[in-house]
């Protein structure tokens, strides 16, 4: 990255293709997500490093529970290792845990490590990252509606983005969704209004440093409007000069 371009300060990514990488060397699926925990601590060193401070990661969607039902508990298992592996090492780099989704369908084992980590890192300012876990972006805005009118408040656009999940960290600045796929497949839809889109060929366990660069090179060479013109951009700019 150069120097001077600018940083995203939010990134999120839609972690995909696990399954196809492990497939691809005719492995287990599971194998695929083992290696995808060693992309994501090698993703979430590399966005500190270079200045993000919120980082969003889709970990498990609202419908992969419809998986294969052996693949959801590898899955579990996998999330309440890592979880007791990785947390102490992600507090001591500076980093603040957030898990949001759906708890509801989770073992007390995986709700207690969700608690436990966030306690853990509560105090950490280097880095926030959020892991949606038993997230979906409909699920999101619905629940999101339902607290605003609870509250007896009028369902308008602030309201709506304070009652999200997401809240505590504002909307994306960039969404990076890996594997090939060109989509966003219910992932923070209604943060994702503004965001810059960047698409990877790679699969998620071959998403490296240098991809993450190339990504974030792509965000800088963008314009960002926000429905105003290039002009009103460019004379908002010279203004705060």
């Amino acid at each position: 990255m150069s120097p001077h371009s600018e940083i995203p300060r939010h990134i999120a990514v839609v972690m995909d293709g696990n399954g196809r990488w492990a497939s691809k060397r005719f492995l287990p699926r599971i194998a695929g997500h083992r290696q995808g925990v060693e992309s994501l601590k090698r993703l979430v060193k590399a966005a500190a490093d270079r200045g993000v401070a919120v980082l969003t990661v889709f970990a498990f969607s609202s419908e992969n529970w419809n998986r294969p039902v052996e693949e959801v508990s590898g899955l579990m298992e996998l999330l309440a290792l890592a979880l007791s592996k990785e947390v102490p090492q992600l507090s001591k780099d500076g980093v603040r845990l957030r898990f949001v989704g759906a708890r509801e369908g989770l073992s007390e084992r995986v709700k207690k490590g969700f608690d436990d980590a966030e306690a853990v890192t509560a105090g950490n300012d280097r880095l926030l990252l959020n892991v949606c876990f038993s997230y979906g972006g409909r699920w999101d805005i619905c629940n999101a509606v339902s607290r605003v009118i609870a509250s007896g408040l009028p369902v308008t656009e602030a309201n709506v983005s304070s009652a999200l999940v997401t809240s505590h960290c504002g909307d994306p600045d960039l969404i990076i969704r890996t594997g090939g796929e060109r989509r966003l497949s219910n992932f923070l839809l209604w943060q994702a209004a503004y965001a810059e889109l960047h698409f990877s060929d790679r699969l998620w366990p071959d998403f490296d440093e240098e991809a993450l660069d190339n990504a974030m090179e792509d965000f800088a060479s963008r314009e960002r409007r926000f429905g105003l013109t290039s002009a009103q951009v460019e004379s908002g700019k010279a203004s705060v000069l």
